[in-house]
């Protein structure tokens, strides 16, 4: 294993290995103003959510790697202390890594970018009409983290508005997970996008208390078959089969064919019927995985 000080890389190699590991990074497309009203829009992957009750996100505008400058955005929110967070989606992802390119003081990024100014209802910084959530937000704290080069400043954001696209809503008038169609920030050049075919859910051990991947025999935490996802599942179960379970499950076909074929054979039984709850498990029948590993 490669193992780096921080102390000992350039601010160019620490941020190649961080933003390649930290990753993917929702990207907040924050909208700011200065005193004289000139319009700021830009881009930041140093972004997410923090609270919920008050709702509070934060994004950093960190100095410049190159030259230790700081960004027009933390300027603007010194002075006026709103923004508008606009969510980035797939289809104006281009637009909004053009919106990146550092102009100058005064250019108005939506203009260049070609998106959309949408007046805001309480904040003076427009919204971009593409987005398809947009936060208007006061900021209520600003922390710088450092002076050197690329040290961040922590613009903590409230969210008073939260506009919607209903296009993005399902039947109950929730977010769709797959019609907003987000994307998030990699290393380097690359994006990530959220699409139906890459999205899975892990069922949450909230409302009940799992057993565990230490109430698991041995020989099952030390499967050579099973990964260690599926042994998180498997441990996340409220309670273990009876043995009268376990014995039931021998008559299910599919476990019976493989203990026909595996009599006397210990070793390829073992290996087989761990195949086999690899294959529930890879279809949410995680009860039966279970009481198929602990024949």
């Amino acid at each position: 294993m490669l193992t780096l000080k921080t102390e000992d890389l350039s601010a160019v190699q620490l941020q190649d290995y961080l933003q390649y590991a930290i990753a993917p990074r929702p990207i907040c497309f924050a909208s700011t103003l200065d005193h004289e009203g000139n319009i700021n829009l830009s881009p930041f992957s140093f972004f997410n959510m923090f609270s919920t009750k008050p709702p509070i996100c934060v994004f950093s505008p960190a100095r410049r790697v190159r030259d230790n400058t700081t960004k027009h955005t933390l300027e603007n929110v010194l002075q006026v202390k709103e923004c508008v967070i606009n969510i980035v989606n797939y289809d104006m992802v281009q637009q909004m890594s053009l919106a990146s390119t550092e102009y100058a003081k005064g250019v108005n990024e939506f203009e260049k970018a070609g998106f959309t100014m949408l007046k805001s209802d309480l904040v003076k910084p427009p919204r971009v009409a593409e987005a398809p959530v947009q936060f208007e937000c006061v900021v209520n704290q600003v922390i710088p983290l450092g002076d050197s080069h690329g040290a961040g400043n922590l613009i903590l954001a409230e969210i008073k508005l939260i506009h919607i696209n209903e296009n993005v809503l399902n039947s109950k008038g929730k977010i769709d997970q797959e019609k907003i169609d987000l994307v998030a920030r990699l290393g380097g050049d690359w994006y990530c996008r959220v699409t139906a075919d890459n999205l899975f859910k892990v069922a949450k051990p909230l409302a009940k208390l799992g057993i565990g991947v230490d109430s698991l025999p041995k020989s099952v935490r030390l499967s050579k078959v099973l990964t260690g996802n599926d042994l998180g599942m498997l441990g996340n179960v409220e309670h273990l089969p009876t043995d009268e379970e376990i014995d039931l499950i021998a008559s299910d076909p599919q476990v019976k064919e493989v203990l026909d074929a595996t009599i006397g054979d210990t070793t390829n039984r073992e290996r087989e019927l761990h195949e086999l709850a690899r294959q529930y498990l890879s279809t949410g029948r995680v009860e039966l995985a279970l009481k198929v590993v602990l024949l």
